[in-house]
């Protein structure tokens, strides 16, 4: 029978079905073999197609000039980005209707230099600097005071909508709190207000008393199916210990992310046959008030079906896959 369940942190009510759970041999798969491209901008050797970069990481034997191959990671300003820094924030008013000057920043942070790799394919120390670019990039935008908030996320596969297959996140800057994470702000404040404690770490209490809804963790992270999920198969990786800003972490706990971020991603990739995905960070805004109240955490989104009618009309989603069983299948028991 279905069960309606509500998400604990906005307070967003969820359809599980369950009879029966689709598993994964029941989705439609996809084909995400990399096509060889003589001209993809974001491979080694054709760093002039890119516009100037703004970062590298280069090992430190290596005596490679910025702009030139021998890279790790690269970030480059995204060559059509959503907003510009360059101008002044302004507000301004359309009758009853409100607007604001396009500012912001957009960066494209490529994960390697070699086409037929995905980040899951990556060593643990590769990733670990795809991360550690993710914080470099993040301290430094912060540092605008025009900009309110860092997001970070990852397109995988046509469907996630990225257009250019070689593995890259991007980066943009905000001078605005987006409304998804604004709920969760607000709820997370509302619970610790009544409790006196984090909402994400009572989460990850009840995961390790449940049990049923873990995928995996190691010594700093937890990756689980939350229980109330909006897609099949979503899963949330968060740290343990408990910080608003993931700029925060040490050597070790970057390590262990890259490693379990790594780990969920294989899994996702074997037991759903590649699919394509979404990845954002949620974090805290920059100077955040209530640091005590929120935990950062990443949230992963398999695009495994579609949104229609119902979930546009009414903000409930349909998921045909119950977080236990998804947990289950990327455990592979």
């Amino acid at each position: 029978m279905p069960e309606l369940r509500r998400e604990p942190i906005v307070g967003r009510w969820i359809v599980i079905k369950s009879d029966p759970a689709l598993l994964p041999e029941d989705f439609e798969k996809e084909d995400h073999t990399p096509r060889k491209q003589s001209t993809c901008p974001f491979c080694a050797g054709k760093e002039y197609l890119t516009p100037p970069e703004i970062e590298a990481v280069r090992p430190k034997e290596a005596d490679t000039k910025p702009n030139t191959s021998g890279w790790k990671v690269r970030t480059v300003p995204n060559k059509f980005p959503a907003l510009k820094a360059d101008g002044v924030f302004e507000k301004l008013g359309v009758g009853m209707y409100d607007t604001t000057t396009g500012i912001g920043d957009h960066e494209v942070v490529i994960e390697t230099p070699n086409h037929d790799l995905q980040l899951a394919d990556l060593s643990i120390e590769d990733v670990t600097a795809v991360v550690e670019t993710y914080i470099s990039r993040a301290k430094k935008l912060s540092k605008d005071k025009r900009f309110k908030y860092i997001c970070i996320f990852k397109n995988f596969g046509e469907t996630a909508g990225t257009s250019l297959e070689h593995a890259h996140s991007q980066i943009i800057a905000l001078p605005m709190v987006p409304k998804f994470v604004g709920e969760e702000l607000e709820g997370s404040r509302n619970y610790y207000r009544y409790r006196g404690r984090c909402i994400f770490c009572d989460v990850i209490h009840q995961e390790h008393q449940d049990k049923e809804r873990i995928v995996v963790e190691n010594a700093d992270f937890l990756a689980f199916c939350p229980f109330a999920p909006r897609f099949a198969f979503e899963t949330w990786i968060i740290p343990k210990r408990h910080a608003a800003d993931f700029t925060t972490m040490s050597v070790g706990e970057k390590k262990e992310l890259a490693r379990i971020l790594k780990d969920i991603l294989g899994r996702i990739k074997t037991v759903l046959s590649n699919p394509s995905y979404n990845f954002f960070l949620h974090i805290a805004p920059n100077d955040y008030d209530a640091p005590e109240s929120y935990h950062w955490h990443i949230e992963i989104i398999p695009k495994l079906t579609r949104s229609v009618g119902f979930e546009w009309g009414t903000g409930l989603y349909i998921v045909p896959t119950p977080p236990q069983v998804a947990a289950r299948c990327l455990r592979q028991e």
